[in-house]
């Protein structure tokens, strides 16, 4: 299988930048969309009639967050949220599962520039963990998306600049040293350790893009026994029509 995630920084304005091309041209068999800002009946295209098996779990707020899944491969079940009171009205999280694994499509909340949603995202980080290692013990979990964290100095053009920034702060960076002392594989870096420059997000203001000045804060990660069924993990810069990129794995 071959899995994409993205976030696509509104849904109906990236239609509008070549995201059907995209999707002829990567052909994959699942894809994860982040920040859709939109409703099913929002968007003027219907994936259904393609073939695409679509779920969503939109925002409570409209134009706000949101995530959509859209597979060539029927799911078994499908699971909107993480069932907890509080942490569902944003339409962060979407599981759905397969004969092999769960696939959990996740939006992280950004601690904001003021960091005033911080204790908040801290709160977030336990409560998703703690849900997808319980996923973990019916069936291995591939869990995506936007997870609005540079793990380590390699991760961002600019580490000493951003030290106490959204996104790179002490507390977001331990919240993904729990991830993978929990055992899940950051998939990117299982098979380029060591590679710097490589990113998903880059700011609008200042060419940040084409000076590639950028963050990777967008993941793929596996349950420990899943990544010897890993045969690649790619970053897809190229790719327009966001301020993200797609991130891309294959799974044998």
């Amino acid at each position: 299988m071959k899995l994409i995630s993205w976030n696509v920084n509104g849904i109906r304005a990236v239609l509008k930048k070549g995201f059907l091309d995209f999707l002829a041209a990567e052909q994959p068999d699942l894809i994860l969309l982040q920040e859709v800002k939109a409703e099913p009946g929002q968007v003027d295209h219907d994936f259904a009639a393609e073939g695409w098996e679509v779920q969503w779990n939109s925002a409570q707020k409209k134009g706000y967050s949101g995530v959509a899944t859209l597979s060539r491969v029927p799911s078994l079940s499908v699971r909107h949220g993480i069932g907890l009171p509080g942490h569902d009205d944003e339409g962060r999280v979407l599981t759905t599962e397969y004969p092999g694994f769960f696939v959990v499509n996740v939006y992280t909340p950004n601690s904001q520039d003021d960091l005033r949603r911080l204790p908040y995202r801290m709160q977030w980080d336990a409560v998703f963990l703690e849900f997808v290692k319980d996923l973990e013990k019916t069936k291995p979990v591939i869990f995506a998306g936007d997870l609005n964290v540079a793990h380590r100095e390699i991760d961002l053009a600019r580490p000493k600049q951003n030290r106490k920034s959204a996104g790179f702060t002490d507390e977001e960076r331990a919240g993904f040293d729990q991830i993978v002392a929990a055992g899940f594989v950051d998939t990117f870096r299982h098979f380029h350790p060591d590679e710097p420059d490589h990113y998903t997000w880059w700011s609008y203001r200042g060419g940040a893009r084409e000076k590639n000045v950028g963050w990777r804060i967008d993941y793929f990660c596996v349950s420990a026994p899943l990544i010897e069924r890993v045969s690649a993990a790619r970053i897809l810069p190229g790719v327009l029509g966001s301020d993200h990129c797609p991130v891309v794995v294959e799974v044998e």
